[in-house]
């Protein structure tokens, strides 16, 4: 079922953006389904359950960290994360930037933005990103390389409210790019759209789409 569900999905998606399964919740067994079927990118929400799945599974499988990540578990998930989306507030740019320098390396990471109605979302509003990120800001974290934005839209019916917030997400990518990352290629990604709303992000311009319940089913807590 996971094979025939990504090839579906697949075939829809084609080259426009790349896919972030979604194995959080999910057993080492799902994983390799999809691994058998040619996915490389998993996505997980939890430091612990990253930590285990990277131990045990292929080495060659790409972790993007994509939930809430507090401080203290940092030192857990820059070992093994290949690219960070969660990247929310100021006190986690300096810990990413400290455990990624311990360990003498260049941690790929994502700002999120905070643009959906529900306060209960994390991330930096429009308007703090902007004021935030300046150059010199940006030159001060040598250990973190800043690919793009992430961020979620409201969970909603109102397919207007939807597009409203992936246009913000997008406007703010382009802030960035032009008043600070211009010429730099490594600043390309937009991180929005899930298994209800890919396809409306992708419309706006997502690069990576994260897809769970649509590829594993519901999921195994």
């Amino acid at each position: 079922m996971i094979a025939e569900n990504l090839k579906e999905i697949r075939s829809e998606l084609r080259e426009r953006a790349k896919l972030v399964c979604v194995s959080k919740f999910h057993p080492n067994e799902a994983i390799m389904e999809a691994y058998k079927a040619g996915e490389r990118s998993f996505g997980e929400n939890r430091p612990q359950e990253m930590l285990e799945k990277a131990t045990t599974l292929p080495d060659d499988i790409e972790w993007h960290f994509i939930g809430n990540l507090q401080t203290n578990k940092v030192k857990i998930v820059v070992p093994y994360a290949t690219i960070i989306h969660s990247m929310s507030n100021e006190r986690l740019v300096d810990e990413i930037e400290k455990q990624a320098a311990k360990i003498d390396k260049i941690q790929d990471v994502l700002i999120e933005l905070h643009v959906a109605q529900e306060e209960s979302k994390q991330g930096f509003s429009p308007e703090e990103v902007i004021a935030l990120f300046t150059r010199e800001y940006i030159d001060r974290h040598t250990h973190i390389r800043i690919c793009g934005v992430m961020g979620m839209a409201t969970n909603t019916e109102d397919e207007s409210i939807v597009r409203n917030d992936f246009q913000k997400i997008r406007d703010t990518f382009n802030t960035l790019k032009e008043r600070v990352f211009a010429g730099d290629d490594k600043f390309c990604e937009i991180s929005m759209g899930m298994s209800g709303d890919w396809r409306i992000a992708l419309e706006y311009g997502s690069t990576i789409v994260r897809i769970g319940s649509s590829i594993f089913g519901a999921r195994q807590y």
